[in-house]
């Protein structure tokens, strides 16, 4: 019998330099339990943060070490030592912040923005617009394409592993977040945790050639929305459909049992793979799992296995990614750019929903800049 010994790439390259003065904008429960648990794992330099609530940035500085705590997100933009932003705020006010950030701050060299970018496609292009007229390296935190059994998928298809893709599935049961500032909008589910799913389809098969969404809104979700559960399908030009369901519903409260999870699934010609992502059982460490059939190791399965998780581990890959850029003068994985065809996916996918109708992408990617 063969033995598997293909490196699956799931770890992080590192920059050179790992010294690069970091400063955070925002202090809430991603940058306590990811970015700079990550950071520090990862020998990064958090030089300074700044959020609206300067007690939590205090408390954040002492539990981390960093030696820097600013009054306000524009005093830190203006240190002269800050070198790359961490932007780690509601994605309705990444826009005002780098607007800010490339004013004449030609030490800023880096930005990494949450995920979504903005609220809509059209924020988000100025958003990439200003960060390349500046030049300023621009990634987005789309941190599902940094979990071990994606990352690990991804080899195996780069290597052809599953032969002609024919399905691919992504089918989540589990109970997001929602933070206070999406009450405002009415776009929910797709662009705030559907979102990964679409980049990471995005990520493993390249962007879709048409769109179909369908959605009903959420029981548990008390203020208005337009996508509570949601189900979407990808179809691609060489026949490929890539599909999923995200049930934000899952759990029907006390008294019944759970059963949340996020299962992934993709099936080729020449073999297929199955995985499931460890995040729902965060803050405990989940481990993401990956197991997979194919015809270049005969009837037999799979099962890579690794330590590390997505959260909070994923995050060094999307720092160190920008880091790589702004050393080497190169494009981001998750660069800017590349992100607004995500942002152009969910605007289509919200078009589709809106019109009862499948949508080309090149309706929403026409408006690009």
């Amino acid at each position: 019998m063969n033995e598997f010994t293909l490196d699956l790439n799931l770890t992080a390259k590192m920059p050179l330099r790992k010294d690069w003065r970091i400063g955070t904008i925002g202090a809430g429960a991603i940058i306590r339990g990811c970015h700079q648990v990550a950071y520090r794992n990862a020998g990064f330099n958090s030089y300074g943060i700044a959020s609206q609530n300067r007690s939590r940035a205090v408390e954040v500085a002492t539990e981390f070490n960093i030696p820097n705590v600013y009054e306000s997100w524009q005093q830190l933009i203006k240190d002269k030592e800050i070198e790359i932003l961490d932007i780690a705020v509601p994605p309705d006010v990444q826009l005002e912040i780098v607007r800010e950030a490339v004013k004449e701050n030609d030490h800023i060299k880096g930005i990494l923005c949450q995920k979504p970018l903005a609220m809509n496609l059209e924020e988000a292009n100025e958003i990439v617009l200003l960060c390349e007229q500046a030049g300023i390296k621009l990634a987005v935190n789309s941190n599902m394409r940094y979990d071990q059994s994606i990352r690990a998928l991804k080899t195996l298809l780069d290597h052809n592993y599953f032969g002609e893709i024919v399905l691919a599935t992504i089918d989540m049961r589990a109970i997001p977040h929602w933070q206070e500032f999406l009450t405002k909008y009415n776009r929910l589910e797709m662009l705030n945790m559907g979102i990964h799913h679409i980049d990471t389809f995005r990520y493993l098969f390249g962007d879709p050639e048409k769109v179909t969404a369908i959605t009903r809104p959420d029981p548990r979700t008390k203020f208005p929305h337009l996508d509570g559960i949601t189900q979407y399908t990808f179809q691609y030009a060489d026949g490929l459909m890539a599909t999923s369901l995200d049930d934000v519903w899952a759990w029907q409260g006390d008294g019944c049992q759970k059963d949340m999870y996020i299962r992934w699934r993709v099936e080729g010609v020449e073999g297929m793979a199955m995985g499931e992502i460890g995040w729902p059982k965060f803050p405990e460490k989940g481990l993401s799992t990956i197991k997979f059939t194919t015809r270049k190791f005969p009837d037999q399965w799979i099962e890579p296995s690794w330590d590390t998780v997505w959260f909070p581990d994923a995050f060094e890959g999307t720092m160190a990614s920008l880091l790589c850029a702004v050393e080497n003068d190169t494009l981001p994985e998750i660069n800017g750019r590349d992100n607004l065809h995500t942002m152009a996916t969910i605007d289509a996918l919200y078009l589709s929903i809106k019109e009862e109708r499948t949508v080309k992408l090149t309706e929403t990617l026409k408006t690009l800049k």
